[in-house]
């Protein structure tokens, strides 16, 4: 079994910075991609970055430029550098471990920025 746990999340103001965390842990592959999904009320659950785990990365083409994915192999951490906040950047932040074909989520975080 695989546990996933976000921190970070809260309040900021546009234009501000926010960090958030995930640790993971249980039954970790070698090979597998950790990465940060978001949900605003009524819509879907999108991508926002990735990062496998050789270190490639990827990123939605909203987010390109201000957010930062990066990883601690040592500590099974994920972590999301959110710059430049929007107000429509608000949502519940999950990260998510892909290994095997099989995706185990994180509870989520919320992160809301105000106008």
């Amino acid at each position: 079994q695989v546990q996933l746990v976000e921190s970070g999340g809260g309040l900021v103001q546009a234009g501000g910075s926010l960090g958030l965390s995930c640790a993971a842990s249980g039954s970790i592959f070698s090979i597998n991609v950790l990465g940060w999904y978001r949900q605003a009320p009524g819509k879907q659950r999108d991508m926002v970055a990735e990062i496998t785990s050789g270190g490639s990365t990827n990123y939605a083409n909203s987010v390109k430029g201000r957010f930062t994915i990066s990883r601690d192999n040592a500590m099974n951490t994920v972590y999301l550098q959110m710059n430049s906040l929007k107000p429509e950047d608000t949502a519940v932040y999950y990260c998510a471990l892909t290994q095997k074909g099989y995706h185990s989520w994180g509870q989520g975080t919320q992160v809301t920025v105000s106008s």
